[in-house]
């Protein structure tokens, strides 16, 4: 395992995978930007233990924090309001767009 990728404060984007199996990260941030909120740490692939995998990669898992009108279409909620998710690194790139 490397050095974290992202810092807090970095503007990411969560990457539009589809793959099959068993994944961690929520169907409904794919795509989407978000700002990281800070650096958790590493841990083993979740995604490689659902497998069985007897010595899974570590991978960086990340905070990160989503407006909610980000993740929602036509959110209603107040602007400010927020959702946080941890998510590892394998799933995150940087936001060119806002950077």
């Amino acid at each position: 395992m490397s050095s974290p990728s992202f810092a807090n404060g970095d503007a990411v984007r969560v990457k539009a995978l589809f793959p099959p199996g068993h994944v961690r990260t929520p169907f409904y941030c794919r795509g989407k930007r978000g700002t990281v909120e800070r650096v958790i740490g590493p841990y083993h692939n979740p995604e490689e233990l659902a497998y069985g995998e007897r010595n899974p990669n570590a991978l960086v898992l990340y905070r990160v924090k989503f407006a909610q009108a980000e993740l929602w279409e036509n959110y209603e909620g107040d602007e400010a309001d927020v959702l946080e998710l941890e998510l590892y690194e394998s799933w995150l790139e940087l936001d060119e767009d806002h950077t």
